[in-house]
């Protein structure tokens, strides 16, 4: 009774008051048909409110998520169904999602009376700017009497989870090394049940297809000899992430961070598209799961899976409290032929020293760097963000110094600058593994096991001063 009477509306509670006021007036007056009046005003919120909570309502709810990982800034379906799943009608229902603020207003949606065996489907949209994940529900039943005497809400249990992935941005189709058969340049091969064959034969097994019978090993051992081969190791990409809070400034779906992130899912989702394994490592040394026990992805029919893996992990990575990147040093020292990209935020000294060792032990090395106090300066107010940002002014020499210092230990380093476009950026990085700025060739060019060269045919984009910087000496 205490939790009928707690749902109570506005007009029930002020029809007890008016029936309290009568009944007293009536005491007082010595009027016994006003305290009729009292009696019935303050009778009827009371026996409505028993009434309802005393009603069994059988109503079944769902959610579904049209898509359940949507990219930031895009909208998605919400779609709400409600069954009657007994022989009573129902009254007047309202129903109430829960939803974060920052997927906008709690929709809210009205309910005519449901026949026994009826169903309701409402929908409604939601839309996020910032990456994350958002719980959805539960939702909430609010059941009314006819007289609007009393209100009672019941909730579902079930939620569900809408996952905002980063925005990726499609890049131009500059060759990757190593893309034209699928497999990498590593001179590493591994054994498989289909390839290329090897001239060392091994004992047939059950199973084994005859047809890869060595008849010639065969006539030498005196038993069945088949046909050993192998499949060579597939091109691996490797992107470092620079999560450091140290290393960025500012919040918000602008901020460099979250280009950063941005850039990140575009290029594992570019590269793991072209057939190459790749993985996802940041400056704490964590490599992202989203492939096989070595933690790479591989383009295999599961492929979708692994992207879905990889865009969930980083819509919800966020900033560390480490100070540098011996973590990641520690994981990539390790070595292996392949490419590495890296996304950086502000460099000191020691965190150029660690990308330099990082360069040694990959095939080849493509870095972003991002200045936070470009980003905040206001120099860039009027960049186009199709366009590749202009130069930087002289007063930040310490970054162009790191660029400098990468190119000379074998990075291909390049400004990000607000507005930039990360095709662009990335088109133009494979222009100069291609054709290094200033006629500089520091080695990256020739006897490298991955990387990126300038397409056939691919449009050029103009060089400037603010992504090119000064050239190192040759190493």
């Amino acid at each position: 009774m205490r939790a009928a009477l707690s749902g109570l509306t506005t007009r029930g509670r002020s029809f007890v008051a008016a029936g309290a006021a009568a009944a007293v007036c009536a005491y007082v007056l010595g009027q016994s048909d006003l305290l009729r009046v009292g009696l019935l005003l303050a009778a009827l919120p009371l026996v409505c409110a028993l009434v309802l909570h005393r009603t069994r309502y059988r109503v079944a709810g769902s959610r579904r998520l049209a898509p359940t990982r949507v990219p930031a800034g895009e909208e998605a379906r919400v779609k709400l169904r409600m069954e009657n799943i007994s022989r009573l009608p129902t009254g007047l229902l309202m129903l109430q999602d829960h939803v974060p603020y920052i997927l906008g207003p709690r929709p809210r949606f009205v309910l005519d009376r449901m026949e026994g065996g009826a169903r309701r489907e409402v929908s409604y949209r939601v839309r996020s700017d910032l990456r994350g994940r958002y719980p959805l529900g539960p939702l909430q039943l609010r059941l009314s009497d006819p007289f609007g005497m009393c209100e009672l809400t019941r909730s579902f249990s079930a939620s569900d989870l809408l996952t905002v992935v980063p925005r990726t941005e499609p890049l131009p189709p500059v060759r990757l090394v190593g893309e034209a058969t699928g497999h990498g340049d590593g001179r590493q091969r591994s054994l498989a049940l289909a390839g290329d064959d090897d001239i060392i034969p091994r004992a047939y097994r059950h199973g084994d297809d005859l047809r890869r019978v060595h008849w010639r090993s065969t006539a030498r051992h005196g038993e069945l000899m088949v046909r050993r081969e192998e499949r060579p190791q597939r091109a691996r990409c490797t992107v470092l992430l620079d999560t450091r809070s140290i290393a960025y400034e500012g919040v918000g779906p602008d901020a460099p961070f979250e280009w950063a992130v941005s850039a990140a899912a575009s290029t594992l989702t570019h590269v793991l598209e072209r057939g190459f394994a790749v993985r996802l490592v940041t400056d704490t040394g964590e490599c992202v799961p989203g492939g096989g026990t070595d933690g790479f992805a591989r383009p295999t029919q599961e492929s979708a899976e692994s992207t879905g893996l990889l865009m969930d992990a980083l819509a919800v990575v966020d900033h560390s409290v480490g100070e540098g990147l011996s973590a990641a040093h520690d994981v990539l020292r390790g070595g292996g032929e392949g490419l590495l990209v890296a996304f950086l935020g502000d460099l000191e000294e020691e965190d150029v020293a660690l990308l330099a060792r990082m360069r040694q032990t990959s095939g080849a090395a493509l870095a972003f760097v991002l200045d936070s106090e470009i980003w905040f300066s206001g120099e860039f107010a009027t960049t186009v963000p199709a366009r590749v940002p202009t130069a930087p002014s002289a007063g930040h020499g310490p970054v162009e110094d790191r660029l400098r210092r990468l190119r000379e230990a074998g990075w291909t380093a390049t400004a990000v600058a607000p507005g930039a476009s990360f095709a662009a950026l990335w088109r133009q990085a494979g222009q100069w593994r291609a054709d290094p700025p200033g006629g500089m060739d520091n080695g990256m060019n020739s006897g490298v096991h991955g990387g990126i060269s300038g397409a056939p045919g691919a449009a050029a984009t103009p060089s400037t001063t603010g992504t090119t910087g000064t050239s190192g000496g040759g190493r």
